[in-house]
């Protein structure tokens, strides 16, 4: 059994039961099934089929729940790509991906049309309408409409067999390398997690879950998505997360789940757009992404009259690893303990299991674990030993089995929920050719939790913090641009020539 195979089951059961709600207009199961069926046989129809890679480039909308269940139906590899990235890093991901086949948005043609030409590998691209008033002109035959590949009914759909060691899907994400690498997640290790998230939080066909997370990111993807159309559930689908919208949605729809990172439920309680009476059906509020400060876990639970619950996970591991569980109080600052059939434990640097209370790395054994990265297996090598999977965070563990992260992944910085490398920024900036040296930093920042800030040391005593910003504004998504420059004659290293981060930070926390 797959997600693909799981949803067809639950619409041959309960065909009438809510899917998802998008723009206040409900979609059945049946309704859902019969789109991905279609779609999945206008794949074959093309030519598409299974392990071949199809790219999603799309906000949250039935066009990319179709999109994601129909490419898995045909025993494609999907790889889903944030819209925010710029054509340069699209471009990486869609080459190094090998896609072939690209479903995107007509408000993104533009971007697409920088892109083609550098992919002679791409096929074809299927534009989803989104607005009555963004009609796009084709500039390259390998467009199509969504709306007429879904019209085009000639042809029947031919299941493929799948196994659950197949890949299922590719997530790029980004490394220390300063390319992004691609997770390899198979069949199992996605329905795995779901099923295994889905039972750990008591997700049933009864709860209404908000998705208000990017559905690309693996977070909404399992917890908000698979997890509840897994057991018959609804997801209420937020195209764009806006503290108004998520009170409106939840009121109306009665919703029981809202998963979001820390800075999420600070817009929320600092909005004044909401009350407890809107969020009077939730029953469980998920954070994740990053340590929720313990002052806003409590602000937010007292104003909105909510349990706010946290949880870990990352990328490799479909994702979640932890979570604080129902059936007890949840320890505000804990990431909980094990999920069904995941198995956390702290070690040393001999990957010596430590006993409680002691600090080192966590790492993850479990059928959610990656099977790898594409096309890195020296990467694979290094990060999967022995079955266990290397988070690169610090933590510890109690006597009660609960884990606390003390540490984020080395050097990582956290931008409103989504995850910004050092050394990724640091490329673009290097690349300059009047620039000599880089070096970036993570700085706290009231409204996106962290900002990213930037040291270089250039050859030219004239350039300006405005020419490095625009600089990186052309290669960089917006969340991984510098807020702010600063210009030293020499970065601090060590003996060995490594950077030190450490005295960067403390030289602006001296200001």
């Amino acid at each position: 059994m797959n997600l693909s195979d799981q949803l067809c089951e639950t619409a041959r059961n309960q065909p009438e039961k809510t899917a998802y709600i998008f723009e206040d207009r409900e979609t059945s199961y049946e309704e859902l099934e019969r789109s991905v069926r279609q779609f999945a046989a206008q794949l074959q129809a093309l030519g598409y089929k299974k392990g071949d890679h199809i790219a999603l480039i799309l906000g949250n909308s039935p066009h990319f729940i179709i999109g994601l269940y129909g490419a898995l139906r045909i025993g494609a590899i999907v790889i889903p790509v944030n819209p925010l990235y710029t054509p340069h890093e699209i471009t990486y991901i869609l080459q190094n991906g090998n896609v072939k086949l690209l479903l995107t948005m007509d408000l993104l043609v533009k971007k697409m049309d920088a892109i083609i030409e550098k992919l002679p590998h791409l096929e074809h691209v299927i534009i989803c309408e989104t607005r009555s008033d963004a009609a796009f002109s084709r500039k390259s035959d390998k467009m199509k409409s969504f709306t007429k590949v879904m019209r085009n009914t000639s042809g029947e759909f031919i299941p493929p067999e799948t196994k659950k060691e197949d890949v299922a899907l590719i997530l790029y994400t980004s490394g220390t390398t300063g390319k992004p690498k691609g997770a390899m997640l198979t069949h199992k290790n996605l329905f795995s997690n779901a099923k295994d998230t889905a039972d750990y939080l008591q997700i049933s066909g009864h709860d209404r879950v908000i998705a208000a997370l990017p559905m690309f990111h693996v977070f909404c993807l399992t917890v908000s998505l698979n997890a509840p159309l897994m057991n018959g559930g609804t997801v209420l689908i937020l195209p764009k997360f806006s503290p108004q919208e998520s009170f409106r949605l939840a009121k109306k729809f009665k919703a029981t789940i809202f998963a979001g990172v820390p800075t999420m439920y600070n817009y929320l309680l600092q909005s004044g757009k909401g009350s407890k009476d809107d969020l009077a059906s939730i029953r469980l509020c998920i954070s994740g992404g990053a340590a929720m400060p313990i002052a806003l876990l409590e602000n937010f639970e007292k104003a909105f009259d909510v349990i706010v619950s946290e949880g870990y996970g990352l990328s490799e591991a479909s994702p979640v690893t932890c979570f604080n569980p129902l059936d007890r109080p949840r320890k505000p600052g804990s990431i909980g303990t094990n999920i069904m059939h995941v198995e956390n434990k702290v070690v040393d640097e001999f990957g010596e299991e430590l006993p409680p209370g002691e600090v080192g790395e966590l790492v993850v054994k479990g059928p959610n674990v990656m099977k790898g990265y594409y096309k890195m297996p020296e990467e694979t090598a290094s990060t999967i030993i022995d079955g266990w999977l290397h988070t690169g965070d610090m933590a510890r563990m109690d006597d009660e089995g609960y884990f606390y992260i003390v540490d984020r992944k080395k050097d990582m910085i956290l931008v409103g929920g989504y995850n910004v490398y050092p050394r990724e920024v640091e490329e673009v900036l290097f690349s300059h050719p009047q620039i000599a040296e880089a070096a970036v930093i993570g700085v706290p920042d009231s409204n996106s939790g962290e900002a990213v800030q930037a040291f270089v040391v250039s050859n030219d005593v004239e350039m300006t913090e405005d020419e490095v910003l625009m600089y990186c504004g052309s290669h960089l998504a917006k969340y991984k641009i510098p807020t702010h420059i600063v210009f030293l004659e020499e970065i601090p290293k060590n003996t060995t020539g490594k950077i030190l981060r450490r005295s960067l930070r403390e030289a602006v926390n001296a200001r």
